[in-house]
């Protein structure tokens, strides 16, 4: 009997070990589910580290450009001071009325000779020739007709006229070499 006592308690003891061992194993799997959970949250976030290391490397070197940009843009105001200076110390003159080789009277508007802002440098030759054939023409107009009604004072003029275009020429190079050097100054990094 005391046999029989022993084996229905080995029985007990083995159902309830099966028992625990049910147990131990859904536990088990769910610790195995959550360490897949979180290795892929840690290779997520590892991603996401390289992705902000990414962004942090552009992000410095966007501030280094828009350091050397703020420094362009604080070159550009004082060079445009400098051009505004320039222009502003230019002479503004007005001609003396003109006549039109069609008509015999002199016409009753003055021309305004201003200071211009230069181009580039394909433009100045073009410029260079047209001033150039501003000065002839004004000094064709300077015929003896254009004399016999001012004769005095054509010749002063037409020498005023020219005078004042050749340092407005010389105004416009002075200004095309500082805004060439300029653009060499913000262009050159």
């Amino acid at each position: 009997m005391t046999g029989m006592i022993l084996d229905g308690v080995l029985m007990l003891l083995l159902v309830a070990a099966l028992g625990y061992g049910v147990r131990l194993e859904r536990k088990l799997s769910a610790l195995r589910a959550g360490q897949l959970a979180f290795a892929s949250a840690v290779s997520e976030l590892n991603t996401a580290a390289g992705r902000a290391e990414t962004a942090l490397a552009t992000l410095r070197a966007s501030g280094h450009e828009t350091d050397l940009l703020h420094d362009r843009i604080v070159k550009a105001r004082e060079v445009k001071a400098q051009l505004e200076a320039l222009m502003a110390r230019s002479p503004v003159v007005r001609a003396a009325p003109v006549a039109e080789p069609e008509q015999t009277e002199p016409r009753a508007a003055a021309v305004a000779i201003a200071p211009v802002v230069a181009a580039p440098a394909p433009l100045e030759d073009e410029r260079a020739l047209r001033m150039a054939a501003l000065a002839q023409r004004i000094q064709g107009l300077a015929t003896p007709v254009a004399a016999e009604q001012r004769a005095p004072q054509t010749g002063g003029n037409v020498s005023a006229i020219l005078n004042i275009l050749t340092a407005n020429q010389a105004a416009k190079q002075s200004i095309n070499q500082a805004r060439r050097s300029l653009d060499e100054d913000l262009f050159a990094a």
